[in-house]
């Protein structure tokens, strides 16, 4: 488990306490973090830090090494400082809507189609994801729509795990991305499973069941390349 990135254990954390380890430029370092750093599609999360009498925003989170560095608009704090930090829930609750609902599509697509994801990404309302398909028309798109509405009322709880990396690596289909991202040197996999429909390693933030996401509605689909094609949802 991840006692760093806080929201690798809970996606609902929305405050920390913490010491700034770091500053470089607008850029600060802290020993702990609930901000997401932008990855695997998901944008970062933003929020607000503050400490005696001062506060700053926090607009983007990126990660570099095992560091994850917060910029941030307004007075810097000083290294060493106890900062507390706050999500802007509204934003990181509408990603998580938005990724738990890409794994329904994923999951959705490979039990039926047998298809690779390709790429994804999310913002708040909306996402899109790439699959390895050769065709793509409006019969499969509206039946892919049906089919991940269905599960979405079947309001199936979403689960976080983490396996020693032999254990996750022995569960067939973990890796559901055309090529494997998973960096080398990970020893402990975080896994998010919709159970009974989808099981993947994962490393960004979901809702606890999939009747938070809400009804879905693709709004797109196109080719973009001869066995690549794109479907583009709208969430809630």
């Amino acid at each position: 488990m991840d006692s760093y990135q806080l929201y690798h254990t809970d996606s609902y954390l929305r405050e920390m306490d913490a010491e700034v380890l770091r500053v470089e430029e607008h850029w600060v370092v802290l020993d702990r973090t609930v901000f997401y750093a932008q990855s695997g599609g998901q944008p970062a999360d933003h929020g607000i830090i503050t400490w005696p009498e001062e506060r700053a925003q926090v607009v983007d989170v990126r990660r570099h090494g095992h560091e994850i560095w917060h910029k941030v608009e307004g007075p810097l704090p000083p290294a060493g400082m106890r900062v507390q930090g706050e999500l802007d829930w509204s934003r990181r609750y509408a990603l998580m809507r938005a990724h738990t609902a890409l794994h329904i599509l994923c999951g959705v697509i490979w039990r039926d189609y047998g298809a690779h994801v390709t790429s994804s990404s999310m913002e708040p309302g909306k996402a899109r994801q790439d699959f390895e398909l050769e065709r793509l028309t409006l019969d499969f798109v509206t039946e892919v729509e049906r089919c991940v509405n269905t599960e979405i009322e079947a309001n199936r709880e979403v689960r976080i795990r983490f396996l020693p990396r032999a254990e996750a690596f022995a569960i067939p289909d973990l890796i559901r991305t055309k090529v494997n991202l998973l960096p080398e040197g990970i020893e402990q996999v975080r896994v998010a499973e919709i159970v009974g429909l989808d099981l993947q390693a994962d490393g960004g933030t979901h809702v606890a069941r999939t009747g938070e996401v809400g009804r879905v509605r693709v709004i797109g689909h196109e080719s973009k390349g001869r066995i690549n094609k794109r479907v583009r949802l709208a969430i809630g």
